[in-house]
């Protein structure tokens, strides 16, 4: 199983971006994906997730300006990113299961069993 992240960079604050999560190897159309990111100097922490392509939870810190989905026939999840501030710079990772995890636990990165390697997002004031 391989978890591929991609769509980082570099934009003004204001800006947009979408990331994208593309899965190989199995299909977690029933499982859950989320993301999470890791700024410098800070621990990781949870930004959103979806399970079976319509339940969808977001940091308090997101919600509003990020939205996740996902396309089950490309087995691909986005995070389009609207109104990047500052204190959105990190790192930031994708990551899946197969489980259709509970609201409590799907903010919980040790529930997640497959990671991609991070995607650098950087927002310039």
């Amino acid at each position: 199983v391989q978890l591929q992240a991609s769509g980082g960079g570099l934009v003004q604050a204001g800006g947009s971006l979408r990331l994208s999560c593309a899965a190989s190897g199995r299909t977690f159309s029933t499982g859950t994906i989320g993301w999470f990111r890791r700024a410098p100097g800070k621990e990781r922490e949870f930004v959103a997730n979806i399970r079976s392509g319509y339940l969808k939870g977001y940091a308090d810190s997101v919600r509003g300006r990020f939205t996740i989905s996902r396309d089950n026939a490309k087995n691909t999840v986005y995070l389009q990113m609207n109104s990047l501030k500052p204190e959105d710079t990190a790192d930031y990772y994708c990551a899946a299961t197969t489980s259709g995890l509970i609201v409590s636990a799907r903010t919980d990165p040790n529930n997640y069993a497959y990671w991609g390697q991070g995607t650098q997002v950087t927002v310039t004031s």
